[in-house]
């Protein structure tokens, strides 16, 4: 279901064509059918606004002006663990932990340490 915050990839006749992030879902006067506030991702940003009902809101095309259009949510694919090699940083405490239950490290404990040894 593609909600308020979602980034999602629209077709325009069944290709790619841009993203937009999704601002605002907001009831239409319409029954059933709903006004998205859309901020497209391009240079210039800009703003839309589409009454769409909410199955074309969750991917089911439909047409503008006989164009056949399709919005997609996106989601980030997740980070491979090859990718979060660890390495060990100039202060010996080893990288790439971060979200697989890794150590929480306070520099300022390390530097505390660091002085006293030196």
């Amino acid at each position: 279901m593609t909600r308020e915050g979602d980034v999602v990839l629209v077709y325009v006749e069944n290709k790619p064509a841009f993203f937009a992030r999704i601002e605002a879902i907001t009831p239409d006067v319409k029954p059933l059918w709903f006004r998205v506030k859309m901020l497209i991702l391009q240079i210039p940003f800009v703003v839309v606004t589409w009454i769409l009902r909410e199955e074309y809101i969750n991917g089911a095309e439909f047409t503008m002006g006989g164009t056949p259009i399709r919005m997609e949510r996106v989601e980030a694919p997740p980070e491979p663990l090859e990718d979060l090699e660890e390495e060990e940083d100039v202060d010996g405490v080893k990288g790439g932990d971060e979200g697989r239950g890794g150590k929480v490290v306070s520099l300022a404990e390390l530097r505390k340490q660091k002085k006293k040894k030196g």
